[in-house]
């Protein structure tokens, strides 16, 4: 007989022990490198006019938890971003994405990394702010 802890268990038994863990973080070593969900707190400019749109202008999206392959999404479409830290992304907007004035929906988004079947959950989009568009 071998004891395991308060077990007598007879030659020949193996226990094997399985962990679940919920959601990914520092509670589940298994997600690895797992990225987290995005969080924007606001945008610079939060107004332009459709002439700045037409030349193309510079939008900071200001926030938390950006990685390198985190993009700013304007009305759907990914643009190429720049991740200048961890709290900041820029990304030139163009009539390409808003063709009009009104109002235009901006999230950052963050591809999923390393998840699988241990219950890990990766990367994610951002709530939406609105760009004003006059």
């Amino acid at each position: 007989m071998k004891r395991i802890g308060a077990l007598l268990l007879p030659p020949g038994i193996v226990v094997v022990a399985l962990l679940v863990f919920q959601g990914c973080n520092a509670l589940n070593p298994l997600c690895g490198s797992s990225r987290p969900a995005p969080i924007i707190a606001s945008l610079s400019p939060s107004t332009v006019t459709f002439a700045e749109v037409q030349q193309g202008f510079l939008l900071t999206v200001t926030g938390s938890q950006f990685v390198s392959s985190s993009v700013v999404v304007v009305n759907g479409t990914a643009l190429s971003t720049l991740a200048s830290s961890s709290q900041e992304l820029q990304a030139t907007v163009t009539t390409s994405v808003i063709t009009a004035p009104g109002a235009a929906s901006v999230t950052a988004n963050t591809p999923s990394g390393n998840s699988s079947d241990l219950g890990c959950s990766s990367g994610g989009t951002s709530k939406a702010l609105v760009l004003t568009v006059t």
